[in-house]
């Protein structure tokens, strides 16, 4: 059976990139910011962003430095500077946990909106 769902599988992606291949092209999507009369505001980063982008920005790295002080400074920083601190938690020796990450999470939400 695995090897009919398989080859289903298979045939069903095939047949899709075909009748892709003739297809017109999608309309590109509408940008709907210029309506509005101002660009969007850019979001702060949160608990789920990247380590870098909490750094980046001010307010949020004031954050960072209070729980995880030198994080930016950090030997290894461009290794782990793209993943979330869920991700890296495993590899802090018990420097990032869930205890640190929940506060971290409850500051980053007390601050004003960007």
């Amino acid at each position: 059976m695995t090897k009919s769902l398989l080859l289903a599988t298979v045939l069903v992606v095939t047949a899709g990139a075909a009748s892709a291949q003739t297809a017109a092209p999608p309309a590109p999507a509408e940008d709907h910011s210029a309506h509005a009369g101002h660009a969007p505001a850019a979001a702060r980063p949160t608990i789920e962003s990247s380590i870098e982008a909490l750094v980046a920005d001010p307010a949020t790295k004031v954050v960072m430095d209070k729980h995880l002080p030198g994080l930016a400074d950090h030997p290894a920083y461009g290794q782990f500077k793209g993943m979330t601190l869920r991700q890296v938690a495993p590899f802090s020796q018990g420097h990032i946990t869930d205890a640190v990450i929940a506060a971290i999470d409850a500051d980053l939400k007390a601050l004003p909106a960007a």
